[in-house]
This record gives structure tokens, C-alpha cells and sequence, in this order.
């Protein structure tokens, strides 16, 4: 059975009101973000800071990202039902989660095998039915390719080549490209000829994306 009191049903509440204040306007998002238990995702040491709009460890020099930063990613997608999502970085798993209540087939690839372990574990028994692999992010997951969308959640220095390769012509990928000492978040639609279109939407911070890491499972 879920641990999910009436009390942490409250605190998503208030979240979600917040993120609204923040300028989150997606009804998918939010409704989303307001059925995802985030305290099951965390160490229970947090579980009762778990609805605050702010990032914490997971372990392996890895964190959970603030809800805003979800619900930003999660918008910018501009996701429809059924879409095929890639996500780059499974970490926590909570970004995953978010996604598959929108109503979507994720795939998520994890660098660290310590974070893949666990999360593809606790994904399922959780009802969320990703789709989790084990490997170098930088390459994505070639054989469910093309995807509708990709999110990338670690800072990257570019832009993978590879990446933009499985992204569908009007496909739109998510990613915080890093520029000093924070990132820029910023959205690349694939045109039909293959050439990209960039907007950029802030500065946020997010912890490096990894490399060389080449067993794809």
C-alpha cells in the first residue's frame, strides 16, 4: 500500500498552488504534480520537507529537482497524450513519474547504476510504467526511437547530436544548457528539412550531465 496521508495530500495541494503563483499554467502539469507522491521519491530524512518548492539529495551526487523546475520542463514539452517521451537522467524518478500521470509512454535512461537500480524498482511498484534503461544519456535509446519529445534533466555543455538523430521533424526537446555557473533552459523544435529552431526560457541550476558511459541495456 502507498504511503500517501491526508496531510501530504494537502501539502501537494498547496504545491500546486504555488507553482500557479509561480506562472505554471498547464492543467496537465499541475494535476499531475498533484497526484505524484514526490515523498516517495526522496529519503524518508525529507519526507517532511517533500512539497517545498526546492531540490534535495538523492545520493550518488545526484538531486531531486524543485518542483518548479519539473512543472517547467514538464510545460515547455508541449505534450499531448499518448506522445513518446525520451528522458535523459531517470535520477529520483519523480520527473518520470510526472510524465506517465500526463498520460505518457516514457523512456528514461540513468547513468549511474546505483540510481538506475533503484529506481527502476520503485517506478513499477508504484504503478508508473516506464520504460527504464541503463547507460550513456549522451547516446539515447536509438532502438525506441523517433521520440515526440526529449528532456534532458542535468546540465549539459551542448547539445547531443546523437540526441536531436531521435527526435521526430516538429519534435521539440527540453534541455538546460550550461553558461557559466547556471543553466538555460531552453526548448530546440526540430524543423521537417532537419534544421532547429532554439527560445531559451531562463536560467535555472541542475546538477552536470554525465559521459562515457556506453552500456545501453
Amino acid at each position: 500500500m502507498i504511503r500517501d496521508s491526508h496531510k501530504q495530500q494537502g501539502n501537494r495541494r498547496k504545491l500546486v498552488a504555488l507553482l500557479q503563483e509561480k506562472g505554471i499554467k498547464d492543467k496537465s502539469v499541475l494535476e499531475a504534480i498533484g497526484k505524484v507522491p514526490r515523498h516517495l521519491f526522496l529519503n524518508s530524512a525529507f519526507e517532511e520537507h517533500a512539497y517545498e518548492d526546492r531540490p534535495f539529495a538523492i545520493g550518488a551526487g545526484q538531486t531531486i529537482s524543485q518542483p518548479f523546475t519539473v512543472a517547467t520542463q514538464s510545460e515547455l514539452l508541449q505534450v499531448e497524450k499518448g506522445m513518446k517521451v525520451l528522458e535523459i537522467g531517470t535520477g529520483s524518478g519523480y520527473q518520470a513519474a510526472v510524465l506517465y500521470a500526463m498520460g505518457i509512454k516514457v523512456f528514461s535512461i540513468e547513468r549511474i547504476k546505483e540510481l538506475y537500480d533503484k529506481t527502476s524498482k520503485l517506478l513499477p511498484k508504484l504503478g508508473y510504467r516506464v520504460k527504464c534503461f541503463y547507460g550513456d544519456g549522451n547516446l539515447g535509446v536509438p532502438t525506441w526511437a523517433p521520440y515526440d519529445r526529449i528532456i534532458i534533466t542535468a546540465g549539459a555543455p551542448i547539445v547531443p547530436e546523437g540526441l536531436l538523430g531521435q527526435l521526430k521533424p516538429g519534435g521539440i526537446m527540453v534541455i538546460p544548457v550550461t553558461e557559466g555557473d547556471s543553466e538555460t533552459m531552453k526548448t530546440i523544435t526540430k524543423q521537417a528539412d532537419g534544421s532547429v529552431v532554439v527560445k531559451e526560457h531562463g536560467t535555472f541550476r541542475f546538477v552536470p550531465m554525465l559521459e562515457d558511459k556506453h552500456d545501453l541495456r
